[in-house]
This record gives structure tokens, C-alpha cells and sequence, in this order.
């Protein structure tokens, strides 16, 4: 099943539950999609889209919160985070900061990287191999923590 289908049918399924807060989340994970969809001739979607689609999304509803929190707006930031959590539960699971520093462990010693000056080339490398499995955000911490050591 594909995750057009399944938010399909999560749709049908917060209607008929009457779960507001759950279905305006669905109904912007589908329009992001359709959006996806009509974007060219021909586009064949693949599921790293669809994930790529899912980790915007909610990278837009935390940068949203983290507004509506500074600006006292208690009641549109608990509405940012009741969609965040929703969307998240389409994405895959992330790393932990103590997966990504293996990683970036065993990249820098494959590639010889121990100075911080060539800290884009392993945040290039660490990026590429753990797309969609790890902010990158996270990424770049854990690899400024792992190179000024």
C-alpha cells in the first residue's frame, strides 16, 4: 500500500471518528502529495519522495511552533505540534545522535577526515548516506562535536 492510499484511507477512518486535529494533518500530507503529483510530466513518485514530502512538512510545522512559542501564541503552537505529531507517525524512525556518530565515525575513517577544515566534505558524505534517515541538523552537531574532539 502506498502511502497516497494509506493516508486515504486514515482519511475516510478520521471522518467517521470525527478527529479534527487528525484530519486537517491527513488532508495537508495529501495535498502535499497531489502537489508532488502535478509537478511535472510523467513524475513517477517514489517512496524517498513521499518521505522527503513528510520531513518538509513537518520540518515546517516545528520551525511554525518554535514562531508561535516565541510570540506567546499558545493556541496556534499546540495546533502546529498536534500536526507535527501526526505527520511523524508516516515517517520512518530517525537515528539517534549515537547512530549518527557511528556513522560519521566510520565515514571520517574511510575518507581520512580528522581536521575541522574539511568539515564539509564529511557533512557532504554524512548527508548523502543518511538521507532521510537523520535530520541534518543533528548531522552537522554530532559531526562539529566529532571533529573539534
Amino acid at each position: 500500500m502506498s502511502l497516497e492510499e494509506k493516508i486515504n484511507e486514515d482519511i475516510k477512518k478520521a471522518m467517521l471518528a470525527k478527529e479534527k486535529e487528525k484530519l486537517n494533518a491527513l488532508r495537508a500530507i495529501k495535498a502535499a502529495i497531489l502537489l508532488l503529483k502535478t509537478s511535472g510530466e510523467n513524475v513517477v513518485i517514489t517512496e524517498e519522495m513521499e518521505f522527503k514530502t513528510l520531513q518538509k512538512l513537518a520540518k515546517q510545522r516545528r520551525d511554525s511552533a518554535e514562531l508561535y512559542l516565541a510570540q506567546n501564541r499558545e493556541d496556534l503552537y499546540t495546533e502546529e505540534i498536534t500536526q507535527l505529531t501526526f505527520i511523524n507517525e508516516y515517517l520512518p524512525k530517525l537515528l539517534s545522535a549515537e547512530e549518527i556518530l557511528q556513522q560519521v565515525t566510520v565515514i571520517a575513517e574511510q575518507n581520512s577526515i580528522t581536521d575541522v577544515k574539511e568539515m564539509g566534505k564529511l557533512m557532504g558524505l554524512c548527508s548523502k548516506s543518511m538521507a532521510g534517515k537523520a535530520d541534518n541538523k543533528v548531522i552537522s552537531e554530532v559531526v562539529k562535536s566529532f571533529l573539534s574532539k
